[in-house]
């Protein structure tokens, strides 16, 4: 059984008053895990794109509607990156992102702390997940984790 951890580490800049955002790349990646037959393989992916909405004091009014570039997975190991990059895996050439549209944000147990639902699609194959994540003020938005 294939387990996926996804962290998304975002740097985003103001687009408006109204709490939109857009992704700053580059400095923004999504980083995974992933454990499969015993063997656990970590890495990210970069060339993020999209729309965030998002005021802490209302997460339940918030929106995330991301995607990445599948070509740029990197495990720091060549070989296996290209292996990923073909048909058998995310088959870039057909599919060249990785969409994830968020459902419900919901404030978590902790200040700062949040759990994000929502469908991440990979060669057109949608799946829900849910999974925890931080938002931390900076200057001119907020970093994601």
């Amino acid at each position: 059984m294939q387990r996926i951890i996804l962290f998304l580490s975002v740097i985003i800049s103001v687009r408006s008053a109204t709490a939109q955002y857009k992704p700053m790349d580059p400095g923004s990646m999504v980083q995974f895990k992933i454990k499969n037959l015993g063997f656990s393989v970590s890495g990210f992916f970069t060339g993020l794109q999209g729309n965030i909405r998002f005021d802490p004091a209302h997460p339940d009014q918030g929106h995330f509607d991301v995607s990445v570039d599948a070509a740029s997975v990197n495990t720091d190991n060549s070989t296996r990156d290209e292996h990923l990059r073909e048909e058998n895996y995310f088959d870039v050439k057909k599919y060249s992102r990785i969409h994830f549209q968020s459902t419900k944000i919901l404030p978590a147990n902790k200040a700062g702390a949040f759990i994000m639902s929502g469908n991440l699609t990979i060669k057109n194959t949608t799946k829900e997940i849910s999974f925890p994540f931080t938002a931390t003020a900076g200057q001119t938005g907020f970093v994601f984790k």
